[in-house]
């Protein structure tokens, strides 16, 4: 990974920032109806000092952990960040015969090899490869 904070409590060092990460304050809370509130739930990790946000950082993501289909279907998700060193993406949901993986590879990586990693079983296509940043989207066809 980097020498970056990402987490609660690290320094931040981007540019020279001596900031620390910490959580986002929270504006218009609802916990004292329902807690923890959305947006108590949806806060992300910024440094007060330079304003760097990880809701702004392509390499920060949010991934889905867990899909309930009780009375309300929800879909719960849980922050990561991507390793740009190595093939690295997140699932996201597309269609019902399809998903997006959108992620990262070190440049200079194989499209080829990208695709081998990400590839569904019934193939896929890319929507875009980004060379020079790293950067990929690909649509998985799985049924």
């Amino acid at each position: 990974m980097s020498d970056f904070g990402y987490l609660e409590g690290e320094n931040c060092s981007r540019d020279g920032c001596g900031g620390v990460i910490e959580l986002e304050q929270v504006k218009d809370c609802s916990c004292h109806l329902s807690a923890p509130c959305w947006r108590h739930q949806e806060a992300d990790m910024c440094c007060t000092e330079c304003g760097w946000r990880a809701a702004d950082d392509p390499l920060c993501v949010r991934e889905i952990a867990t899909i309930s289909m009780g009375d309300l279907p929800h879909i719960e998700t849980r922050p990561r960040v991507l390793d740009p060193k190595r093939i690295d993406w997140v699932a996201k949901l597309y269609s019902s015969s399809a998903m997006i993986k959108e992620g990262v590879f070190p440049i200079g990586t194989p499209k080829a090899d990208v695709e081998k990693a990400v590839r569904g079983t019934f193939g896929g296509r890319f929507e875009h490869f980004n060379e020079d940043t790293g950067h990929f989207k690909y649509i998985a066809y799985t049924d």
